[in-house]
């Protein structure tokens, strides 16, 4: 899946001039984590998110500051500081420093810049008729939830499932295990019988178990699954009774 399929489009979105107030009555109203800022033309320039909204003089909640290390801090970062907790417009705490992503970017690679920057959100951009990139959706970590939920089904139809031979969904797991690179089960490791599935033999870890019984788990027509492969602790001296 893409961005694009996903994306929320209909996006609200404030100028580097709007009010703070204004933002902190559309984020409780919409119920957003985060509004967009954009130019007049619709290129994106910033975000203002609730946490941006936390360090307020008027809430008394501006950040404590050490004068020993503000000694050391740049008057850049100070000046920062203060016009984040004093300042009244989108452009005074807006974040400019963005990551962003291009509609026919994959999941995998959203999640990704999701996990390796720590953000919740990610403004999608295409580039206009004039070369300039402008704000065409969002993806947030909620979008990702809700497609999920579309994804995969509330419930089983059991009564469908079973119509699976014991041999195919056996089939069909032994194949899922060929593609894995951190298993070697081999064929006599796995038997099915009237939708149970059989696990047998020895694992590397717990880890490695428990990742087999979720994805025999997962294989249509499956009923339950028993567990009897044991951790082989190799190369371990034997112990005398």
């Amino acid at each position: 899946m893409l961005a694009r399929d996903i994306m929320h489009r209909d996006l609200v979105t404030v100028t580097p001039e709007t009010p703070l107030g204004t933002i902190a009555r559309l984020l409780v109203e919409k119920r957003f984590g985060a509004v967009p800022v954009t130019d007049e033309t619709g290129r994106l320039v910033g975000l203002v998110s609730e946490a941006d909204l936390l360090h307020r003089e008027e809430l008394g909640t501006e950040r404590r500051r050490n004068r020993w290390l503000d000694a050391f801090a740049s008057i850049e970062t100070l000046a920062n500081a203060y016009r984040s907790a004093h300042g009244q417009l989108a452009r005074d705490v807006m974040a400019t420093s963005l990551v962003t992503a291009a509609p026919d970017a994959p999941l995998i690679e959203i999640v990704e810049l999701m996990e390796r920057r720590h953000i919740r959100r990610v403004p999608i951009v295409e580039a206009g008729p004039d070369g300039n990139e402008r704000l065409v959706g969002m993806v947030t970590r909620g979008d990702l939830v809700r497609a999920l939920a579309t994804l995969v089904p509330a419930t089983l139809d059991r009564a469908t499932d079973r119509a699976l031979t014991d041999r195919r969904i056996r089939d069909l797991l032994l194949a899922e295990i060929a593609r894995q690179p951190w298993t070697d089960k081999a064929e006599g490791n796995v038997t099915v019988l009237d939708g149970v599935v059989h696990l047998w033999g020895t694992v590397a870890n717990e880890a490695e178990s428990r990742a087999l019984v979720t994805m025999a788990e997962g294989i249509p027509g499956v009923v339950a699954v028993r567990d009897h492969t044991f951790v082989a602790y190799w190369g371990a001296d034997p112990v005398m009774l």
